[in-house]
């Protein structure tokens, strides 16, 4: 922790306080919570970024949409527009945000939506036509004016937010207790051989409540990198010189996944606008060599960048062990929450 920050831990003490009496107001029916007539998963975390979040919600998609129509909604973090919008042909990065814009490209069939009015949103995505069987609100844990039915909580096995203090201090957007409200929790970015007396020491640091499962996950790597012309394997070009570029929150394990000797690293802060100097740079320095970034990162740089030379590798939620009761728990609430719908509905 930097001198500042210590400096600033009167600021986190008031941000705790006032976070809590928000809280307090929301659970005790002061502040008035939306609720809807379909299901809602919310993913989210308790610190700021780096937790993992678009790879869950692809896994929920993934995991759902075979039996499901699925809309993902999210706030649209630095995008030029505003209030409501449904991603169309038109689409761009700058218009829907990075992380709405990968899902929309990865997913062709799924309906991707963007509103910084959580239950705006929602509304106009029951009006939508045919209408979703199940919304996934990404980065929703905070969002209080909307309440969901299943909240998955996120923290980074390095930095539990067991182990965090309050912004500005530490990293955390609310107090450690708010941990409560969720269904699940999911522990990501952990080695892929952590114990299970390893997983078992940090869930005892965590202290679930009884009706809360934690889950863990690593990050699991594509055997390739991709383009618009197609994909080349990880083996061929981890040994070739290169430039890596992540603007994404804690990139680390990025780079040491493909990073060689005589590499060139680049380093943007999360959800980075690349301005054309910057990009004339970036160029420079690649010097005619690949240039391997973050999928996030690749939907901003597409049409920056020549395409053969610039390639994404792609990541998702890989479950250490009982993944297959994560899955099922996860389709019990939705079979539920969809049966009880329809029985209203007639």
């Amino acid at each position: 922790m930097d001198l500042l920050r210590k400096i600033l831990f009167p600021l986190a003490v008031l941000y705790g306080w006032v976070t809590w009496l928000r809280n307090f107001l929301f659970d005790k029916g002061v502040l008035k919570s939306h609720s809807f007539n379909v299901p809602l998963i919310a993913v989210g975390n308790l610190s700021v970024g780096g937790t993992g979040k678009s790879p869950m919600i692809e896994y929920l998609i993934r995991l759902l949409s075979d039996n499901y129509r699925i809309a993902t909604l999210s706030r649209g973090y630095k995008r030029s527009t505003t209030g409501f919008i449904v991603a169309d042909q038109s689409a761009t990065a700058a218009s829907l945000g990075d992380e709405p814009m990968q899902f929309h490209q990865k997913f062709p069939e799924l309906l991707v939506a963007v509103d910084a009015n959580r239950a705006n949103g929602i509304r106009k995505l029951l009006q939508h036509q045919p209408k979703p069987d199940i919304i996934l609100l990404d980065d929703a844990f905070q969002h209080r004016k909307v309440k969901a039915g299943f909240y998955i909580l996120l923290t980074a096995c390095g930095d539990l937010y067991a182990d965090d203090l309050m912004l500005p201090t530490g990293n955390l957007r609310e107090s450690a207790s708010g941990a409560i409200r969720a269904n699940v929790i999911v522990v990501t970015k952990c080695p892929p051989d952590l114990t299970a007396t390893e997983q078992q020491k940090i869930i005892k640091k965590l202290h679930p409540a009884s009706y809360q499962s934690v889950f863990f996950t690593s990050i699991g790597y594509d055997a390739h990198v991709y383009n618009s012309n197609g994909p080349l394997a990880v083996a061929e070009i981890r040994t070739s010189p290169k430039l890596l570029l992540a603007g994404i929150a804690k990139p680390e394990p990025f780079f040491q996944h493909l990073q060689a000797s005589g590499d060139t690293i680049k380093r943007f802060a999360d959800h980075h606008d690349f301005s054309e100097k910057e990009i004339a740079e970036i160029i420079h320095q690649a010097n005619g060599r690949k240039i391997i970034t973050t999928e996030k990162d690749y939907v901003r740089l597409k049409g920056l960048v020549k395409p053969e030379q610039l390639y994404y590798m792609p990541i998702k939620t890989v479950f250490l062990n009982s993944g297959d009761k994560f899955n099922q728990i996860l389709k019990n609430y939705v079979a539920a929450s969809t049966a009880n719908r329809d029985r209203r509905l007639l």
